[in-house]
């Protein structure tokens, strides 16, 4: 309906930027939002766009670094925490947002987050994400596989971003991503890898000697875990993990579930991850034993073979 004009698309006068997938969760849309944020904010005055997914109520709020993951929903929240300097805005409706944010702030560029499929903004620049471990040519539409939107909407994108790759991936590999996904010759590719930074405390509490531990608990409300349960085991013997669905909203039956294994494991050091330490910092009810070992790990993106400025290019221009 879109594409007949039976329904508008709108344009805008500054450079919006949309990221999206086409499968669902996983692919790292927040930290490739962070990327592009942190290497373009000294010279542009950003804002990020989300719909807040997971958040309770609805309409345009722009995210504050009191508020919680109940009023924003936890991805908005941790790109405002940081970068507290630039503007972060919720609202499912991002044509009223965008018209918002340009009246009242002096903003060069708009990033806007999960958005291939919301086609009511047309952006200056469309930028694919699509995991490594599974491309959209070896995937099903929902409910018999994890695609979300057809395949053939790859075409749409302006960029692609093989993302959650190897440190290191030849020519040869990169020719052959080009190849099989078939893209044209206006579209670019790149690749990026996910990487983790030391723990940090959830909590002012925390106790740091127990990154020194031998043993750790893995604590995780995401897409696709195993990424981070991998990153751990290079430096721990995991004793538990817990493991719930993404965006999850964490309860009093689940603190209590924390506090049990906590107990059980006295020496781990109890790991989470960026996104969902969002959510858990808000759990009152956690123990004091479990606010002392309670660390998240900081989530980053590096672009391989040195294409970072590449990539940053093209998303400007």
């Amino acid at each position: 309906m879109y594409d007949k004009a039976f329904f508008k698309s709108y344009s805008f006068d500054v450079p919006i930027v949309a990221l999206g997938n086409l499968s669902v969760g996983g692919t790292g849309k927040t930290p490739h939002t962070e990327f592009i944020v942190n290497a373009l904010k000294a010279e542009k005055k950003i804002a990020v766009l989300s719909r807040g997914y997971g958040r309770k109520g609805s309409g345009y709020k722009e995210v504050t670094l009191d508020g919680s993951a109940k009023d924003f929903g936890d991805e908005p929240l941790q790109i405002k925490r940081k970068f507290p300097d630039i503007v972060v805005v919720v609202d499912s409706n991002r044509v009223r947002a965008i018209k918002k944010i340009l009246t009242d702030y002096n903003i060069e560029m708009i990033i806007l987050d999960d958005a291939l499929q919301h086609r009511r903004v047309r952006p200056t620049k469309s930028v694919l994400l699509i995991d490594y471990f599974n491309p959209p040519y070896n995937d099903l539409l929902l409910p018999f596989g994890r695609l979300r939107d057809i395949p053939e909407r790859l075409y749409s994108a302006d960029i692609v971003i093989v993302t959650k790759c190897p440190d290191f991936i030849s020519e040869s590999e990169m020719f052959k991503w080009r190849r099989d996904l078939n893209l044209l010759d206006r579209q670019s590719i790149f690749f990026s890898s996910v990487s983790y930074s030391t723990a940090k405390s959830l909590f002012e509490q925390g106790d740091y000697r127990y990154l020194s531990s031998k043993f750790a608990v893995a604590i995780s409300g995401i897409a696709k875990p195993k990424y981070f349960h991998n990153q751990l085991v290079g430096s721990y013997i995991l004793q538990d993990k817990l493991i719930y669905r993404d965006h999850y909203n964490f309860k009093k039956s689940d603190a209590i579930q924390i506090n049990r294994v906590a107990a059980k494991h006295p020496r781990a050091l109890l790991v989470t991850t960026e996104k969902d330490g969002q959510r858990l910092v808000d759990l009152t009810q956690l123990n004091e034993s479990v606010r002392t070992r309670l660390f998240y790990l900081p989530i980053y993106v590096t672009v391989l073979d040195n294409q970072s400025d590449n990539l940053l290019s093209k998303i400007k221009k």
